[in-house]
């Protein structure tokens, strides 16, 4: 059952993103988007983004029509995040952008 509470939500541009690449990779439909961080250690955390099965321990919200999921433990890190899509001359990815500042 999906939360209510959504901590991290997706922009317009970055759920077209997310639709093309799971249409074009054939990325399997019991898929969904996983935003979380790699590592916490003395190097800190990084934001990631990617496509995984969903887990035990994850919580689950629909934006835009896209499943995501987020490890539990993972939660006070994406909470008012917002993942965007930039493409620009020079670079083209997702990014983790904080829409408070």
């Amino acid at each position: 059952m999906p939360n209510t509470i959504i901590p991290v939500t997706l922009t317009k541009k970055a759920a077209e993103e997310v639709r093309k690449i799971m249409k074009t990779k054939n990325i399997p439909a019991e898929y969904c988007l996983r935003i979380g961080i790699r590592g916490s250690g003395c190097g800190g955390a990084a934001m990631m983004i990617g496509f995984d099965k969903k887990k035990d321990s994850d919580l689950s919200y629909q934006i835009e029509g896209i499943e995501i999921v987020v490890d539990k433990k993972h939660t006070m890190y994406v909470i008012g995040k917002e993942v965007d899509f930039h493409e620009g001359a020079e670079a083209r990815g997702f990014m983790f952008v904080d829409p408070s500042r």
